[in-house]
């Protein structure tokens, strides 16, 4: 089974402070999930249509575990400390090849 990569690209941040909240808790939801987070903070550098947003990379053993790590409880609390309108955000889950 091929690891997955959960990759969350932050577009803008209006609440720093539900944000801070927010990493706290779903930084320790996702690692009991089985999740290692590779990088988390702004871009060292960006290339070609590159936006210097912060970016988020965590390994999980497959998309399944992933999954159910965004649907855990522990993550849904995170996401709840996060609320509605603190950040925009794009997450994605890739399947490694």
């Amino acid at each position: 089974m091929a690891k997955a990569y959960w990759i969350s690209a932050y577009r803008s941040v209006s609440n720093p402070d539900a944000l801070a909240a927010y990493a706290k808790l779903s930084g320790q939801a996702l690692t009991a999930m089985g999740g290692k987070i590779l990088a988390r903070g702004e871009p060292a550098a960006t290339k070609e249509a590159g936006l210097k947003q912060r970016t988020v990379v965590i390994e999980f053993e497959s998309v399944d575990a992933a999954l159910a790590a965004y649907e855990s409880s522990g993550y849904q609390e995170a996401l709840r400390a996060l609320g509605t309108g603190a950040a925009e955000r794009d997450i994605r889950i890739v399947e490694a090849v």
